[in-house]
C-alpha cells in the first residue's frame, strides 16, 4: 500500500481507518501482526467503495468480524481489514410470522442472542459464547452441537466484487462443514434468519444450558481461535490430537489446550509463529499416527 492509497482511503473514512494496525487488539487469539489498513464501514456506500477499490487496486481485502477464527501471520497483512458497525450491524425484526430477523453483517452473536433471549426467539441457542458475527457465522456455516447456521438461515445479501449487490435465499445457498459457496471476495452484509417464537424464559434456559456445556469442555480463560481443525469424517480433531499426545504441548507462549486439544490457547507473549508450528507440529504427528490430514478450521491470513 502506498502513500497514494493511503491518502485515497483516508478521505473516504476519516477517522473510521487505522492504518499499520496491529491485529493482535482485534483477533481472539491476541497475536500477528500489522494490517495496512484497518477500515470501518457503517454503511453500505463506504463498503462498496472499499471493495471496489480492493479489486481496483489489486489490494487484498477481508473481514476480520470479532476476530475469532483468524490468525494473522506475525509479518501482517498487506492490504484493508474491514468491519462492520452502524447499519452494517444492525438487528431488526421483520413483521411476519413465522419470525424473521434481519441482521446486518457485523452484528455480534451475542447481541444477535440477547436480542432472541428478550423477545423469545429460538433457533439459534446452539450459538450462545461464540465470539463471531453474523456473517461470520454465515461464511462458515458455525455450528456446535450437531447444529448449524445454514439450518436457519433464509437468505443472504452480499457485495460480490463482480456483479455488485447481490442477494441468495436459501434454495441457492450451498452450505458445507463449516463453509458456503459464495463468490470469492463477496462481503455478506445481510442475514436473514427463519426463527420460532417461544417462552423467552425457555430460550433463556436453553442458552444457559449449552453455555454452561461450552465453558465445561472448552478452554474459555485463555485467549484462542476457536477450534483450530475441522473434525473429520466420523471422527474428531481434538480426539486425534490428545490420541497423539500433544495435551499441554507447547511453542513460546501458545499451548495446545489440556481442556480440549483441538484449541490452541496463548498462555501469554505468544506469537503467531508459535501458533502455527503447533498446528504443524498436531498434524504431522496425527498424519504419522493415523494417516488422517488434519484441515484447518481457522484462516491463516498474511
Amino acid at each position: 500500500m502506498d502513500e497514494r492509497q493511503r491518502r485515497e482511503i483516508r478521505e473516504i473514512f476519516g477517522e473510521d481507518v487505522l492504518f499499520d494496525c496491529p491485529m493482535s487488539r482485534y483477533t481472539t487469539f491476541r497475536v500477528g501482526g500489522n494490517a495496512k489498513a484497518l477500515c470501518t464501514c457503517r454503511e453500505m456506500s463506504r463498503l462498496e467503495w472499499v471493495v471496489s477499490y480492493g479489486v481496483r487496486e489489486q489490494l487484498p481485502f477481508l473481514v476480520v468480524g470479532r476476530g475469532s477464527n483468524l490468525l494473522f501471520k506475525d509479518s501482517g497483512f498487506d492490504g484493508m481489514a474491514i468491519r462492520l458497525a452502524g447499519d452494517l450491524a444492525g438487528i431488526v425484526e421483520a413483521a411476519s410470522d413465522p419470525p424473521l430477523l434481519k441482521a446486518g453483517g457485523g452484528a455480534p452473536l451475542s447481541e444477535l442472542l440477547s436480542y432472541c433471549r428478550e423477545r423469545g426467539l429460538s433457533g439459534l441457542e446452539f450459538l450462545v459464547g461464540v465470539p463471531g458475527t453474523a456473517g461470520g457465522a454465515a461464511a462458515m456455516n458455525a455450528g456446535a452441537w450437531g447444529m448449524e447456521a445454514g439450518q436457519v438461515i433464509r437468505e443472504i445479501s452480499m457485495v460480490d466484487p463482480g456483479t455488485g449487490l447481490l442477494s441468495r435465499d436459501r434454495s441457492e445457498l450451498r452450505f458445507g462443514y463449516r463453509s458456503l459457496s459464495i463468490p470469492k471476495g463477496a462481503v455478506i452484509f445481510r442475514v436473514m434468519l427463519g426463527l420460532v417464537r417461544d417462552d423467552p424464559e425457555a430460550v433463556s434456559g436453553r442458552m444457559a444450558e449449552y453455555l454452561s456445556r461450552r465453558k465445561a469442555g472448552q478452554p474459555l480463560d485463555h485467549p484462542s481461535g476457536g477450534s483450530v481443525f475441522k473434525n473429520p469424517p466420523g471422527d474428531s480433531a481434538g480426539r486425534l490430537i490428545e490420541k497423539a499426545g500433544l495435551k499441554g504441548e507447547r511453542v513460546g507462549g501458545a499451548m495446545i489446550s489440556p481442556k480440549h486439544a483441538n484449541f490452541i490457547v496463548n498462555v501469554g507473549g505468544a506469537s503467531a509463529g508459535d501458533v502455527l508450528a503447533l498446528m504443524e507440529l498436531a498434524r504431522k504427528r496425527v498424519w504419522d499416527l493415523t494417516r488422517v490430514e488434519l484441515e484447518p478450521e481457522i484462516r491463516v491470513v498474511g
